[in-house]
């Protein structure tokens, strides 16, 4: 188990978790479980380089180890052997959801991760009779899934590999097997992008209704510093040569 904690990141006004993980199979009624976790931590739209990560040891309900087949090896690359000295889950179960707690998860087809987490809580709940009830998902945090999303921007769901090639995000992450904390990597990127849009500036001081709407409205000192981008020699060079076009094709460029 790794959680990689940072240094303190000040306001935390919006706590997004991007999360993944990998199982035994599709379906958890069919008595597959998860043997990975992977979260990445995001506040206000940023990383904050604070991340949880777990492999565990699959055990199907009579304890014993469950056997994975090769077919589902092949997508992960996790074979039961690496797996053996990994912890279980009832063993990693309070550090996660300490981890997740009062989080916005956001998930890229959230209805398999969260049936198979919530599929783990049931199992413990069930061990555990009356003592110690573990919370559902949903009763510890609210959930977004990107499946959704990409429906509604492209009118129909897409992957997740779709979506990083279409954000240009796809080469920011080394992806030879599809790994937990890898895809919760990616997922994150492609979720600042895929919500760049819905990033407002907020010019308000307060929200006293009193106040004369015509004032001028400051901005706070110690807030967030916009990263500023420039442009490079070749495309300063570029630039020039366009505007160049325009002014021999009649026009009066406007971007001197």
């Amino acid at each position: 188990m790794n959680i990689n904690n940072s240094q303190d990141n000040g306001q935390q006004e919006q706590r997004l978790i991007i999360l993944d993980t990998e199982t035994t199979g599709i379906n958890p009624r069919d008595g597959h479980r998860i043997v990975e976790i992977g979260c990445v931590e995001m506040i206000n739209r940023q990383l904050t380089g604070r991340n949880y990560h777990v492999y565990i040891k699959p055990l199907n309900q009579r304890g014993q180890v469950l056997q994975m087949d090769q077919e589902v090896i092949n997508i992960h690359g996790l074979t039961n052997a690496f797996l053996d000295d990994k912890p279980t889950f009832p063993e990693v179960v309070d550090d996660f959801i300490d981890f997740i707690r009062g989080a916005e998860l956001v998930i890229h087809n959230a209805k398999f991760d969260v049936g198979f987490m919530n599929h783990e809580f049931s199992l413990l709940n069930f061990a555990n009779k009356a003592n110690n009830k573990v919370p559902m998902t949903e009763d510890i945090c609210t959930i977004t899934d990107t499946l959704k999303t990409s429906k509604d921007e492209f009118g129909s769901p897409k992957t997740l590999n779709y979506l990083a090639r279409f954000y240009k995000v796809d080469k920011l992450i080394d992806r030879t097997y599809h790994g937990a904390l890898i895809d919760a990597q990616l997922l994150a990127f492609v979720y600042i992008e895929m919500t760049r849009k819905q990033s407002t500036f907020n010019l308000s001081v307060g929200n006293n209704s009193s106040e004369d709407t015509n004032a001028i409205r400051r901005l706070s000192n110690d807030r967030v510093k916009l990263k500023v981008i420039a442009a490079s020699a070749d495309e300063i060079e570029a630039h020039k040569e366009r505007l160049l076009v325009v002014k021999q094709k009649g026009g009066e460029p406007l971007w001197k």
